[in-house]
């Protein structure tokens, strides 16, 4: 994974439950190499970007990636960060210098399925960006329905970011698939992370609306199943979810670990705070 600058990616998009503030907590855990590294609910791929950064430093090695997710939004955009990161860059300055209230409407309003690949990507990062809480939220019809969050002058990007990001994709394979495809390549040796729609700690506390289709407990369950039989094919498996008894029996038989996050999405500023995370390992650290 060379190139001739060493590369410390980041991630460009807000996420609901991203890892940046745990991968100081996660890294204790990780294998130092394996074959093809993949995240099959890639969200903002905070894990990947750390481990392109301690690949690029000797302290991790892999031959292979695969990032992919059933948002198809996402994936595009990624794929025209790696692609076409200066036509990006470009049409996400016009975005910032028209950003208003109105703007952001208008940009929320266009139907994705009519726009070109480009202006898909470059209205899903304005979104993402400039919408309440960064948080990513569809109806059943796939539309995002998120309002205007409170910025008084957003950014929305940042070239080097997204430069060093459009590097770290160049050999990566993106795809839009549903978790259970993994199945269909992975082997002995790799290391795949699963991070899907957490098992709600409420019934009020369910932020699964990520895509048209929900992710519920039978996909949880169905979930599990895939990650045993991932472990059957000597596969390295971390998950992360919910610290709750219904997902902490799902996966019982391996070491199951608690990190500490910060709740940063709940709109009741007394309601954020350290809450307990599960990390499962499926393998000897």
């Amino acid at each position: 994974m060379g190139t001739t600058t060493p590369l410390n990616p980041k991630p460009f998009l807000k996420w609901a439950g991203g890892k940046s503030q745990l991968l100081s907590q996660i890294a204790p855990y990780l294998p130092q190499e394996c074959c093809c590294y993949a995240e099959p609910f890639c969200g903002s791929a905070a894990l990947y970007w750390y481990l392109f950064g301690q690949a690029q430093r000797g302290q991790f090695q892999f031959q292979q990636a695969r990032l992919s997710d059933r948002n198809a939004e996402l994936i595009n955009c990624y794929q025209i960060v790696r692609d076409r990161v200066e036509d990006l860059i470009a049409r996400l300055t016009e975005y910032r210098q028209q950003h208003s209230e109105t703007f952001y409407y208008y940009i929320r309003s266009l139907n994705q399925q009519q726009l070109d690949s480009l202006t898909r990507a470059a209205r899903f990062i304005y979104l993402n960006k400039t919408c309440f809480n960064g948080l990513y939220r569809v109806n059943r019809a796939g539309q995002f329905n998120v309002p205007m969050g409170r910025y008084a002058n957003p950014q929305i990007f940042d070239p080097e970011t997204l430069r060093q990001a459009s590097l770290a994709l160049e050999n990566v394979t993106l795809s839009v698939a549903d978790f259970q495809e993994v199945l269909t390549w992975a082997a002995a040796g790799d290391f795949i992370y699963f991070d899907p729609p957490y098992y709600p700690l409420s019934k009020t506390a369910n932020f699964t609306s990520y895509t048209e289709q929900p992710f519920g407990e039978v996909e949880q369950i169905a979930l599990a199943k895939v990650v045993e039989e991932l472990v059957q094919r000597g596969c390295y498996v971390m998950i992360s979810n919910a610290w709750v008894e219904p997902v902490l029996q799902l996966y019982r038989s391996w070491q199951c670990i608690e990190l500490k996050a910060s709740r940063v999405i709940n709109s009741n500023s007394h309601k954020r705070g350290k809450i307990s995370e599960l990390l499962v390992v499926t393998y000897r650290c």
